[in-house]
């Protein structure tokens, strides 16, 4: 703890009222400590959902102050002041300035870090003149001690008017005094800091009385930000212009010289209660630290090298609890298949079971990718990595963060499109969510290497580059290349009032605080598996049926020819169920889909099998085997030789090989581009609370697929 003179003052503090606090809102700049409080308050009890009326999460939860006192505690997004920049930081001032509202506060705790006490309070003084009981949370004071920064906690609480608690939330340090001040009922914060010009006075007046607002700075904040304030009517927005207009309100020089009068009153303040007791000499750990971390070369080696770790984590580290899980998952269906028959049965273990294992496997991944995230995060590595890579992102409508998203992609676009909410601002974290993607994920790669096998030589250049492996590295790229340009004509074309500012603040390095770390990949996987989770198992069964079902009984009758067809040709009972399996899959109502959208994609080289497996790879692509196995007859996917085999012996309607080199690069190309992934689409669809962006990628994503597919068809047919 940093060192602190003085009792914690009980100014501002009345007797306890039992059940008075119901609702309690945290808010700070970035990089205060607000998570960690949030956490230290909250623990397991949290929820992720969105404020009303925009994509942009609000984090909720529950903390028992007392025993008989329970109270709901909203975590808003980081914030540098009440002019907001992004849309994250508009759900503020849209909460804060309507009393109306369901989340509407009855307490502010106030984040600030200690060892930067005069930019944090910026924030704080402008609170403070809206009139909220409020409570300032003194965080960081380990930091300021390093700093030789000496705070006099009750001169400071006696200077602001408000209460102030000493506070190491990374450590729970101060939780408990916090809890005990914020279960009583607290007043407004007693000092004002900004006076209001005389000249604005009869405005301020006017839109008080109009709104009945009980609050001179509110009213001005009316007067600044009305175009933002989702609550207002447009009459109200129409009233507050036309007096902007009567009374020649300049706002950009307003907020300039308020913001000038507010930092002259914080720095005389902070004379008396803040003393920095030695200069430090030495540069500090974490700029020598920095000095290579963010070098124009080292710096993009050591990320590129993380970002290889934490690829081959979730790519490779993965496979053996996935592998778990899908072996469970199959031997609890082989299990009740044993001991139970029936349609409901079948519907039960292949459609709801095996829809439910479509959302249990991921779940491994998502949480290796958010444990490297929050480690990055809680080390303050993360903000080296923005910094780095946002110049280079930004030119093609992208920021830095969304490196982490893009490169995650490689391995899965499930778990990457939840890591895009790390992205602070709205249109980036909208485009880097659609183009995420493109990047062609490791369910490909059983449909990659099948279609190279059947076409590329397996020849070696210069001792060790395998035409192969150059290929499917070429693929790669390709998806890479489209994610970018995509972006890039996403930046043209989405519009956004909101301007794109980039204002990043280093953190010092420190080790990071592991129960964060273990909350935030709780909080992933639940969002993921309760939110996501109900649709694909909900298009699971959907496909289920249309694999498993046919118009009337032609099922039965395809049944009892290919056992005849069998019997004739005396063929084993495997052979015989791989037949039955085939025929039945082509007579089924995803094989009435195949033969009807058989005109559309002959363009493309394709035929009615084809389009069979393009229908049930969207329950996830690497399923495009398995129905091509069963097509063919083969009866074990994984026996990729017999496959092989059976796709290269194909013919077409005049006897040549159906599998030809334009065939099969279209096929690929068509997977490369294509949106062929329920959970992709349900997870995009959790994280921007809206289905037009889903659709959007499905319908761009397929006419991408179809017209590339058409072009490299055509050109090498």
């Amino acid at each position: 703890m940093a060192e602190v003179i003085g009792p914690v003052a009980s100014a501002a503090v009345k007797t306890p009222v039992k059940n008075a606090i119901t609702k309690i809102a945290l808010i700070g700049n970035p990089n205060s400590g607000k998570s960690s409080l949030f956490n230290q308050l909250t623990g397991l009890n949290q929820k992720v959902g969105n404020f009303p009326g925009v994509t942009v999460d609000k984090k909720t939860g529950f903390s028992q102050l007392a025993p008989q006192q329970k109270v709901q505690i909203i975590d808003l997004p980081g914030t540098y002041s009440l002019y907001p920049k992004s849309l994250d930081e508009k759900v503020i001032i849209d909460l804060l300035y309507n009393k109306k509202s369901a989340l509407y506060p009855d307490i502010l705790i106030i984040t600030v870090d200690a060892s930067n006490l005069k930019r944090n309070l910026l924030l704080y003084s402008q609170l403070a003149d809206l009139g909220i009981p409020a409570v300032l949370g003194l965080n960081m004071t380990d930091v300021a001690e390093t700093h030789g920064i000496k705070i006099n906690v009750a001169q400071l609480q006696q200077d602001l008017g408000v209460p102030v608690v000493p506070l190491n939330a990374r450590n729970g340090v101060g939780i408990t005094a916090l809890k005990i001040l914020v279960s009583q009922q607290l007043e407004k914060p007693t000092k004002t800091f900004y006076e209001i010009p005389e000249e604005l006075m009869v405005l301020v007046r006017q839109i008080r009385y109009y709104f009945e607002l009980k609050n001179d700075y509110l009213a001005l904040q009316y007067a600044h930000q009305f175009k933002k304030l989702s609550f207002l009517s447009d009459a109200d927005k129409s009233y507050i212009e036309d007096l902007r207009n009567t009374h020649g309100f300049n706002s950009h020089a307003l907020q300039a010289a308020e913001t000038i009068a507010r930092y002259t009153i914080i720095s005389e303040l902070l004379l008396d209660s803040v003393k920095v007791t030695r200069a430090e000499s030495n540069e500090k750990f974490s700029n020598k630290l920095d000095q290579v971390l963010t070098h124009k070369v080292w710096g993009y080696l050591i990320f590129f090298g993380v970002l290889f770790l934490m690829f081959q984590a979730i790519f490779a580290w993965a496979t053996y609890p996935m592998d778990l899980i899908d072996t469970g998952i199959a031997t609890i269906n082989a299990f009740i298949q044993s001991k139970f028959d029936g349609p409901l049965v079948n519907l039960l273990t292949e459609g709801v079971i095996a829809g439910l294992g479509g959302v249990l496997i991921f779940i491994p991944q998502i949480a290796l990718l958010f444990a490297f995230i929050a480690i990055l995060e809680e080390t303050g590595y993360m903000a080296r990595v923005t910094f780095m890579m946002d110049k280079i992102m930004r030119k093609f409508g992208l920021n830095g963060k969304s490196i982490v998203p893009l490169i995650s992609g490689v391995a899965c676009a499930v778990p990457a499109v939840m890591a895009a909410r790390n992205i602070d601002n709205w249109k980036d974290r909208m485009i880097t969510i659609f183009v995420t993607p493109l990047m062609s994920c490791s369910a490909r790669i059983p449909v990659y290497t099948i279609l190279i096998a059947l076409v590329v030589p397996e020849k070696y250049y210069l001792g060790f580059l395998n035409l192969q492996g150059v290929v499917l590295m070429g693929l790669y790229l390709l998806g890479f290349l489209a994610a970018i340009f995509s972006a890039l004509a996403m930046k043209l074309i989405l519009k956004a009032k909101e301007r794109s500012y980039f204002i990043m603040e280093f953190p010092v390095y420190k080790m990071p605080r592991w129960k964060n770390v273990g909350l935030t990949i709780i909080e992933k996987v639940k969002t993921f598996v309760f939110e996501a989770g109900k649709v694909i198992v909900a298009i699971s069964v959907i496909l289920w049926v249309m694999a498993s079902y046919g118009p009337g009984d032609v099922l039965e009758t395809v049944e009892r020819e290919v056992k005849k067809e069998a019997l004739a040709k005396n063929l084993s009972a495997d052979e015989t169920n791989n037949l039955i399996s085939a025929h039945k899959l082509e007579a089924s109502y995803a094989g009435v889909f195949g033969h009807a959208i058989d005109p559309a994609i002959r363009p493309l080289g394709f035929d009615w099998k084809i389009g069979i497996a393009l229908l049930t790879s969207f329950a996830a692509r690497e399923v495009f085997v398995g129905t091509i196995s069963t097509i063919y007859s083969v009866g074990d996917e994984e026996n990729i030789s017999t496959l092989k085999e059976k796709l290269l012996a194909e013919k077409d309607e005049a006897g040549n090989p159906f599998f030809t080199p334009a065939r099969a690069f279209s096929l690929l190309i068509f997977y490369v581009f294509a949106m062929q992934c329920m959970s992709t689409l349900a997870v995009v669809y959790r994280e921007t609370k809206s289905w037009q962006w889903p659709m959007m990628q499905l319908i761009y994503m397929s006419g991408l697929a179809y017209v590339s597919s058409y072009i490299v068809y055509q050109l090498f047919k």
